[in-house]
């Protein structure tokens, strides 16, 4: 089954409360959060994502879907490990090595929250096969990370391709989840690929019907 992340990437603070309330009636399953350090990628977001965090987490029954755009990502993991998020995902590249990518999962795990490596649009997918067995989730990015609003990048939907049919001959079980770009159209491209966990912000976000268009994606 397909489930919606919500994306509160490009919320204006001023109406934030009310359209987190109409995703959530409008049947997203996760609120995307994404966390930018201005070192990773070139927006630092940090206070304004944290303060998004905390508000959900009060208001509303949905898990938060964890995104660490950062380079300290242990640290940065710590703050957001104390909300209980169904989620978190950290970025390979980020880590940069196999000790510190195993330390940073088992950080995650040791909480009780799931764990989820996400890996950008240049990096291979051979970068992610050794942790696939110990994690719960990739995140393949369709656009490069740090700003919301892109076109999904064709080329990125072939990792998706190679990643299910990675997981399903070595008999993995794992969500993959596709983050850039998502709309009615590419949604299909993206479940047909293999996705089976959809981002999406400024399409429902801007939407008149938000109810209608969770329906459209999945």
């Amino acid at each position: 089954m397909t489930e919606i992340s919500a994306s509160v990437l490009t919320v204006e603070k001023d109406n934030a409360t009310t359209i987190f309330y109409n995703l959530e009636t409008g049947k997203v399953n996760y609120f995307h959060i994404d966390a930018m350090d201005g070192k990773f990628v070139p927006k630092n977001n940090l206070e304004l994502m944290k303060d998004y965090a905390l508000t959900i987490s009060h208001i509303s029954n949905l898990g938060l879907d964890v995104h660490l755009m950062v380079e300290n990502v242990e640290e940065i993991a710590d703050e957001y490990l104390m909300l209980e998020p169904e989620i978190l995902t950290f970025h390979v590249e980020a880590t940069k090595n196999e000790e510190r990518t195993k330390n940073v999962i088992e950080l995650i795990k040791n909480s009780g929250t799931r764990v989820g490596i996400a890996i950008s649009p240049e990096t291979k997918i051979e970068e992610i096969k050794p942790y696939l067995e110990c994690i719960h989730m990739i995140l393949v990015m369709t656009v490069v990370p740090g700003k919301g609003g892109q076109t999904l990048i064709p080329e990125t939907l072939e990792k998706v391709r190679q990643l299910k049919d990675y997981i399903t001959e070595n008999n993995i079980d794992i969500d993959i989840e596709v983050d850039g770009g998502i709309n009615d159209i590419t949604s299909k491209q993206a479940i047909d690929a293999g996705a089976n966990i959809l981002v999406a912000g400024n399409y429902l976000v801007s939407a008149e019907n938000i109810s209608e268009a969770v329906k459209k994606l999945k």
